[in-house]
């Protein structure tokens, strides 16, 4: 039996804050039929679901601890699961280090499943800290600006839903985006000498136009889908 045929894709994004995950997870979600599974969606999802490995998660945030490794992979367990990832899944946030990637690789492989690609969004730092620095959104529809790439067509007006209130978030600012990224390469970078060890790991040049970035990336997984 052919596993690319009946086996859902296990896809992981690899990239720093605001390398632009989020959005091309979405497009893949749109153009592939997968699923984005991010870990603070996860959490959130599975406390107000009240499931056991929800209930434990809920136990520690509630403690002011981090939620331990066994039980994300547990609410990732339970997530892929349910139905609608039968297709395959996108995940954006984990894993974080190398180590919560070989769990990760128990964890599918316990399941049948094996990471189709683990794909790196090759960012510039100086450019993602103008990038970053310059992000809001419209507070009505969440829809996304920039001071300098994205403003919207008429100031202060949101292009969508004509909201006038936009709000930053108060950590988009150039000396913390250049703490993540500083942390995203001491933390989370290694994961792409694991991968390329693993065989899977593919690149893509995160720092073009949003729909070149999605062609790029549409390409790799269509080959790992079909």
């Amino acid at each position: 039996m052919n596993d690319t045929m009946t086996s859902p894709a296990v896809l992981i994004l690899l990239g720093p804050p605001g390398a632009g995950k989020g959005t091309q997870a979405r497009k893949l979600e749109t153009s592939f039929g997968l699923v984005q599974l991010s870990t603070g969606d996860l959490l959130r999802a599975a406390v107000a679901a009240g499931t056991d490995a929800g209930k434990a998660a809920k136990a520690v945030m509630e403690a002011g601890e981090l939620v331990s490794d066994d039980i994300v992979l547990a609410i990732l367990k339970d997530r892929m699961a349910e139905p609608d990832t039968a297709r395959g899944v996108i995940l954006d946030g984990f894993p974080r280090t190398p180590g919560q990637a070989r769990a990760l690789d128990d964890l599918m492989g316990a399941q049948g499943l094996k990471i189709g690609a683990a794909i790196s969004m090759e960012v510039d730092d100086a450019a993602m800290v103008k990038r970053v620095s310059g992000r809001f959104t419209c507070a009505n529809c969440g829809e996304g600006y920039h001071d300098e790439f994205k403003l919207p067509a008429k100031a202060a007006t949101c292009d969508v839903c004509g909201g006038t209130e936009m709000k930053r978030r108060a950590d988009d600012n150039a000396e913390t985006v250049g703490a993540r990224l500083t942390a995203y390469h001491e933390q989370t970078a290694p994961l792409i000498a694991y991968y390329a060890g693993r065989g899977v790991l593919q690149t893509v040049d995160g720092m073009g136009a949003i729909d070149a970035i999605a062609g790029d990336l549409g390409a790799i997984v269509a080959k790992v889908t079909t």
